[in-house]
């Protein structure tokens, strides 16, 4: 069976979607080879997907198509899909073309999350208008929708009215090389590197409003006389000055630590090393950070309301995201209590069997021989 993707993000974006489409794709070649997998994008210039065969990406074809990639997206692919023998088509990020159900190609849209809906004070309005039309339409127009979590299920079904029979639910794993352990010394001189000193409690993920970073250093504050540091990883935004404040008015500037621009290779380590990873996100798709502090052997307290709790599941305790003296006890209770961090840190090893490469490849390839 041929089968294609809309592989723009895997080959254009570091984070987020295009990882998304990276770990489909490269499970999919690693245990389901049997099948041919063809991966549509406007261009290839980063090299950020090496490990996807040169001779199975397909960009545009024709000057029209080349100038209008957006176009190309939109519409054109339909025709070049129709002319590859394409038997299904996987819209790896949101959106499909159109034509696709009249060219006889059968058809697959994940939907990450539907955050823009939940939390609209944080879109423009315009940004809201065109991916409410992108999601909406793509859902309607699929044949089957992936929600990569039940979260998302739910918002699918409540928002757009997508019937839940059409939609399943498969979900994702994380870089391959959290599942890796660095050695000591490695570790040592990237702690060193960043001046971390151990005990200390990371949060990874971009200084912005939705993943409340500034109650995490409340929280974190609220902890008297503790001899652990707080390590903020992530892309600064405007809403960095608010942490900033927020450590400046606690008076925690010698005990609380943001760090940007941190490679994926030094994550490992600053995960393996850290006591407790805190993910206190107001609103999650799925929330990739906890299953990457779970293959790192790290114990989580992440936010109840979401979908943080599917992806931690028994490796993790929850807080109300909104309450800052609730974040502040699950802290304290993980930080004092070295028997739980263990017991939660075995919990956590076998609820991630279920987000391997392999079983979401089998899952996947059963639903495209389904529908084809």
């Amino acid at each position: 069976m041929r089968i294609g993707f809309d592989a723009k993000r895997a080959f254009a974006n570091k984070t987020g979607l295009g990882n998304y489409s990276r770990f489909v794709l490269e499970a999919l070649l690693t245990f389901e080879p049997e099948h041919e997998y063809l991966a549509y994008t406007p261009k290839n210039r980063q090299k950020l997907f090496t490990a996807f065969p040169e001779d199975s990406i397909r960009m545009p074809q024709s000057f029209l198509d080349k100038k209008l990639a957006a176009y190309w997206r939109y519409s054109g692919i339909t025709r070049q899909l129709q002319k590859d023998d394409v038997t299904v088509f996987h819209g790896l990020s949101n959106e499909i073309p159109q034509g696709l159900q009249k060219a006889g190609i059968r058809s697959v849209v994940t939907i990450h999350d539907l955050i823009f809906e939940r939390l609209p004070n944080l879109f423009k309005p315009i940004d809201r208008m065109i991916y409410r039309h992108k999601f909406k339409s793509a859902c309607e127009r699929a044949d089957v929708v992936i929600a990569i979590s039940e979260q998302t299920k739910r918002d699918l079904i409540d928002l757009y009215h997508i019937e839940k029979n059409k939609i399943q639910v498969v979900y994702q794993d994380c870089n391959p090389v959290f599942k890796q352990l660095p050695n000591q010394q490695v570790t040592d001189q990237i702690l060193s590197l960043y001046d971390i000193h151990e005990p200390y409690i990371l949060s990874v993920g971009t200084l912005e409003e939705r993943k409340n970073q500034h109650r995490l250093v409340e929280a974190f504050a609220m902890l008297k006389n503790t001899d652990f540091q707080l390590v903020l990883i992530g892309k600064p935004t405007p809403y960095t000055q608010t942490i900033k404040d927020c450590i400046t008015r606690f008076g925690v500037g010698k005990q609380v630590k943001l760090v940007h621009n941190v490679p994926t290779e030094h994550l490992p380590a600053l995960y393996q090393a850290a006591k407790i990873f805190a993910y206190i996100s107001i609103y999650e798709g799925f929330g990739i950070p906890v299953l990457e502090a779970l293959h790192s052997g790290t114990p989580v307290l992440a936010a109840r309301g979401s979908c943080l709790e599917e992806a931690g599941g028994p490796g993790g305790l929850y807080a109300d995201p909104y309450q800052t003296e609730d974040i502040s006890n699950q802290l304290k209770t993980l930080m004092t209590d070295a028997s739980l961090r263990h017991s939660l840190v075995a919990a956590g090893k076998t609820h991630i069997a279920q987000f391997t490469g392999k079983h979401i490849a089998r899952q996947l390839v059963d639903l495209y021989q389904n529908l084809a």
